[in-house]
């Protein structure tokens, strides 16, 4: 059984044993309410109790000497047990559900390393060749190349997308935003600055500064077709052609 297999299955039993400690933590609830209840009345009565005995005499107010009942006492020593249950079944609920937050910490670590050595990997295996006159820029190759690397950007961004919805559907199966901590050591791209993502072009002037860019961010919807310049380097073949 792989680590999110078992993960799921953790998962899977862990809303049904919140519940029965929230059933009992309600039960325990109802419980200290009543004996809360109870006692009040009886403490209220015997106060009432004692101050009658005051006003005929059948008693000295020595503040001193006046206590509450064993029973009162006893009520009120049994609503502090209760308390004290409530409080462990909280602790021990919040710490069941720690342990699952861990645990799925554990597993996006090992998915972010494998994600980044399949990275690596493909980054080495498609690695172009430094041409032999040297007239192409460091880590580009010409037309063809550029292709092949556009297909391999979009591939690795698609799977790699796949696999983080993938991965964040199993942590946040109610769909609730999640603030994520991103890798300050992960390349950005595009005007916007931001990591890659999502489906990505790359811009065919091969001295590009920005080189790819997101989609959204430059108003694609598919694949374009042909060669495809960013604005910047678009604006700077135009002028160099009004020359």
């Amino acid at each position: 059984m792989s680590f999110l297999d078992e993960f799921q299955a953790n998962l899977e039993s862990l809303p049904n044993i919140l519940h029965k400690k929230y059933s009992l933590l309600r039960d325990l609830d109802k419980s200290l309410q009543e004996i809360q209840r109870q006692n009040e009345k009886r403490c209220e009565q015997e106060i009432e109790d004692v101050k009658r005995e005051i006003r005929t005499g059948n008693i000295t107010p020595n503040t001193s000497l006046l206590r509450f009942s064993d029973d009162a006492l006893e009520e009120q020593k049994h609503s502090v047990r209760i308390a004290d249950e409530k409080v462990t079944l909280a602790v021990q609920a919040y710490d069941l559900v720690d342990a699952h937050i861990q645990q799925l910490d554990q597993y996006l670590k090992s998915f972010d390393e494998e994600l980044r050595r399949e990275r690596d990997t493909v980054a080495t295996t498609v690695s172009p060749a430094p041409s032999l006159d040297g007239s192409n820029k460091s880590g580009r190759s010409g037309e063809g190349g550029r292709g092949g690397r556009k297909k391999t950007r979009l591939a690795t961004a698609a799977a790699a997308q796949a696999a983080t919805e993938a991965a964040a559907a199993v942590a946040n199966p109610t769909g609730m935003e999640l603030d994520l901590p991103v890798d300050p050591n992960e390349p950005t791209y595009c005007f916007c600055n931001q990591v890659s993502y999502g489906e990505m072009v790359a811009c065919d002037n091969a001295d590009c500064k920005i080189e790819w860019f997101h989609f959204g961010c430059v108003g694609l919807k598919e694949q374009p077709k042909g060669k495809w310049y960013c604005s910047d380097c678009a604006a700077l073949k135009n002028r160099r052609k009004g020359r």
